[in-house]
């Protein structure tokens, strides 16, 4: 029977059933609360646009929601663990199970099999619905939920060097026709030693062929401090389309494959890759982490109830959960700064909680 994980399939079923019913239930509860308080937060600046109502207001909803689904669905994992357990081992039915013969490994593999179908499906949900939710949030809080410029593969705050100038766009899309238009566009034009001379302000810039033609605009003159009309002007004809393609990467609103694509360019092109690489591996580690709670969460299932220390044993399982999210948090950020090789950011929270979870499972049955 010690080699068997799903001795009873009753049994299998019965705790399935109910993890699953606690995660839904949670990531629910989760997500109606913090949603509500977000959109308090956003609406006087939705609502500050003019012509913006209330479809706009369930715009951002459907957006902001699937963002807050995918990163609070782990701590849902781990809360609905608590939520199980906790009532299990008081109303003494863990005891009930350890007295057929199943060890803890067998009582919480039930819980692991289902908070891996969780991971799959949130992988899944993160690469084809989040990921483009979050570009389409972005580009519409880039133009201060205006009219966000039609076309396709909107980009945000994008900077791209020509020689010791600058060209920056605070938003670029391809029209229908495939050409690059720029809006709210800023051209610094600078000296060899790289202070600014001179600020052209435009609101618009589309593609020349070669070069940039700004629409009439303002040009600040630094030497003089004065400040002039500008008429339609190509600039920047060193800049091309292909350059602003990876001049401005959003890791968080591209799936896995566009994502590969783009490092692939920056890594051919000679630019540093390590902050994409560890958000590409992070695809990976990231949804295994509700598979990671019932483990961290299980210290709450074992151990007798009328010792008195229950509800401590919650709270330690509660702990070593959110412990786990602050350090993946914080190996990702120090990875971003080239602390940790990309790989070992991502993975090496994930397998160090494994342990520790499995160790702290081990002594708590023995």
């Amino acid at each position: 029977m010690s080699l068997d994980l799903f001795p009873s399939r009753t049994l299998a079923l019965y705790l399935s059933r109910l993890f699953i019913t606690r995660i839904l239930g949670t990531l629910v509860m989760l997500v109606v609360v913090l949603q509500l308080l977000d959109l308090l937060g956003e609406s006087g600046h939705i609502l500050a646009h003019k012509g913006n109502g209330e479809a706009q207001l369930w715009t951002y909803v459907t957006l902001r929601a699937p963002q807050l689904m995918a990163r609070f669905l782990p701590y849902s994992v781990l809360l609905a663990t608590l939520f199980t357990f906790f009532p299990l081992n008081q109303n003494s039915e863990i005891i009930a199970m350890r007295a057929a013969g199943l060890s803890a490994h067998q009582i919480l593999a039930p819980m692991l099999a289902t908070a891996m179908v969780v991971s799959g499906v949130s992988f899944v949900f993160n690469e084809t619905v989040v990921t483009r939710v979050t570009g389409q949030l972005k580009a519409w809080e880039a133009v201060d939920y205006g009219v966000v410029q039609a076309g396709s593969g909107t980009r945000t705050n994008v900077y791209v060097a020509d020689k010791s100038n600058i060209l920056y766009a605070e938003s670029i899309a391809d029209d229908a026709n495939g050409v690059p238009h720029m809006t709210h566009v800023t051209w610094y034009e600078r000296d060899a030693t790289g202070i600014i001379t001179a600020k052209t302000d435009s609101p618009s810039a589309s593609y020349a062929k070669p070069g940039w033609r700004l629409a009439p605009g303002t040009r600040f003159d630094v030497a003089s401090a004065s400040q002039s009309a500008t008429p339609v002007q190509v600039i920047a004809p060193k800049v091309t389309p292909a350059q602003l393609e990876i001049a401005k990467v959003d890791g968080d609103g591209l799936n896995i494959l566009q994502l590969t694509h783009v490092i692939g360019a920056l890594r051919a092109s000679g630019r540093p890759t390590s902050e994409l690489t560890g958000k590409w591996w992070h695809r990976f580690s990231g949804p295994l982490a509700a598979m990671l709670m019932p483990l961290l969460g299980a210290v709450a299932a074992f151990g007798l109830a009328r010792s008195g220390a229950l509800l401590i044993r919650a709270v330690v399982g509660m702990s070593l959960g959110f412990a786990y999210f602050v350090l993946d948090n914080a190996a990702l950020a120090i990875g971003n700064f080239g602390g940790y090789p990309p790989l070992i950011a991502a993975w090496a929270p994930f397998f160090l909680f494994l342990f520790v979870g499995e160790t702290v499972l081990i002594k708590t049955e023995e």
